[in-house]
């Protein structure tokens, strides 16, 4: 077979396409978009000639052949994509073996063939049927994603009164964006007929979050039974139905959820919108996604809250974070109020806060890589979680539990970092039936009422008089309650 000169533009080209089958042939329509020069070697004469046609750089030749590569221009990315198995492996070695540094994708018909293609040097294997499965459900997600947040725009849109929207009892600044972004979207939809209002109930006690909450003039009400008959529509976010996480009554019509924990059992009636998607590691991302396929302009105000929500909950992108997390981040970083952000994420410490966390590293005992910490009582609930923040960290715990109690409950944090060990669920699973209690792996929180107890005046008494059987469920639970125990070094 003679051997064509080079066609076209001269020297090096930066793709070799080996096979322009239908796979073949969709990559160089890829490459052209991006104005990338890459030739076409195939064995088939009229596909060739075709090729040409059209302007692409063109060769005829069996890629099986060991002479396949002579009189080619040096290439830097090859694909090798043909039906053939036992051509695209001799392709392979023939690149490989006179251009050590080509990278290869090669295309495997199955298994077998895929392993001899990586043992021979391949750098990327290729199914084309798994390709196409998963364009295909990346497709459809977008679709549908754009889909369901045409559907709220569109409710919202035809509602008249007022919306309230509540976050999760002591709201984290991934709640509090989220209820920022719905309101945005309810003002967009329908400013004229529809008022948004956030609600929240407990306290804004970290002084991040208090912080945050000043520094970016956030309006929030407190929840109350008055404010909520105010209301002529109801949306929850960051919690999934009403008592998960609130004092909602559990028969309460709510029009709205969405969030990224665990799914509760709230039925979805007629008209109702429920976006609950565990999969996420912040709702802050969720809320980011609708504004994105709305097209909603996202204010400094805004983007500056929802990419701190974002952080806040994945612990800076190191928990439960996911490849859509940092997208939304990436795109929200660019609209941000970098020196507000700033003076967020460095807020002074109480005076409390210190003392608690003093507290807490004298109290410590530990036991078996289980930490528990008693505070006594506390007037910021929020200074437990950045105790326990600090204890976990020391050599040879692996969970932390740092307790106190309020006027109105025994409140417990915890830390973990036992990959054995879902602190959240075990957390559920041991005070669930006397309060609220749950969380992620390596998170968790409860809050034990104290109902007739709450008139004790002497708090901290009680609290050492209850709290040893209360633990006692969760020593038992984890394994503990026959362990020896010994106290951490004063």
């Amino acid at each position: 077979m003679p051997l064509e000169p080079p066609v076209g533009q001269q020297g090096p080209v930066k793709y070799g396409i080996f096979g322009c089958g239908t796979n073949g042939f969709n990559i160089i329509l890829e490459l052209a978009k991006d104005h990338e020069r890459a030739m076409v070697v195939d064995r088939d004469e009229s596909r060739v000639r075709s090729l040409k046609d059209q302007n692409f750089e063109a060769y005829q030749r069996d890629i099986a052949s060991s002479e396949m590569l002579a009189g080619l221009p040096p290439f830097e990315i090859a694909f090798v994509m043909t039906g053939d198995g036992d051509a695209n492996l001799a392709a392979l070695l023939a690149i490989k073996k006179r251009h050590t540094s080509v990278q290869v994708v090669a295309r495997a018909t199955d298994p077998a063939n895929g392993q001899k293609l990586t043992a021979a040097g391949a750098d990327i294997v290729l199914y084309p049927q798994e390709v196409v499965a998963r364009s295909a459900v990346l497709q459809i997600k977008k679709q549908h994603s754009s889909r369901i947040a045409q559907r709220l725009f569109t409710m919202i849109a035809g509602w008249e009164g007022t919306l309230g929207i509540i976050t999760h009892k002591n709201p984290d600044p991934d709640a509090i964006s989220s209820a920022m972004a719905l309101a945005e979207i309810a003002k967009k939809a329908n400013s004229k007929s529809l008022t948004p209002r956030i609600f929240y109930e407990g306290n804004i006690g970290h002084q991040e979050n208090r912080t945050f909450v000043n520094l970016l003039d956030i309006k929030m009400e407190r929840l109350t039974p008055d404010a909520l008959a105010q209301c002529t529509y109801l949306a929850l976010v960051d919690c999934s139905g009403p008592g998960a996480n609130n004092d909602i009554p559990a028969q309460t019509k709510i029009n709205i959820i969405i969030d990224h924990h665990k799914e509760g059992n709230h039925p979805a009636g007629q008209g109702c919108f429920i976006d609950i998607r565990p999969g996420v590691g912040a709702t802050a991302s969720i809320m980011t996604q609708y504004l994105q396929e709305l097209d909603i302009p996202v204010d400094k105000r805004v983007a500056t809250a929802l990419l701190y929500g974002i952080r806040t909950d994945t612990k800076e992108f190191k928990r439960n974070v996911t490849p859509q997390d940092l997208s939304y981040a990436g795109f929200l970083l660019p609209l941000t109020d970098a020196e507000l952000l700033d003076k967020i994420m460095s807020p002074s410490m109480s005076q409390e806060t210190l003392d608690v966390m003093g507290k807490a590293i004298h109290e410590r005992k530990i036991q078996s890589g289980y930490l528990f910490a008693n505070v006594g009582y506390v007037m910021n609930r929020d200074s437990l979680p950045q105790a326990a923040d600090l204890l976990i960290t020391l050599e040879g715990v692996n969970t932390a539990l740092v307790y106190g109690i309020t006027d109105s409950a025994i409140v417990i944090s915890a830390r973990n970092r036992d990959i054995r060990l879902h602190v959240g669920n075990a957390l559920a699973e041991a005070f669930g039936d006397i309060g609220d209690a749950g969380g992620h792996p390596n998170m968790g929180a409860a809050s034990l009422p104290l109902n007739y107890f709450g008139k004790v005046e002497d708090k901290e008494k009680l609290l050492a008089i209850v709290i040893e059987p209360i633990l006692q469920k969760f020593r038992t639970l984890v394994g503990l309650e026959n362990e020896g125990k010994k106290n951490g070094a004063p």
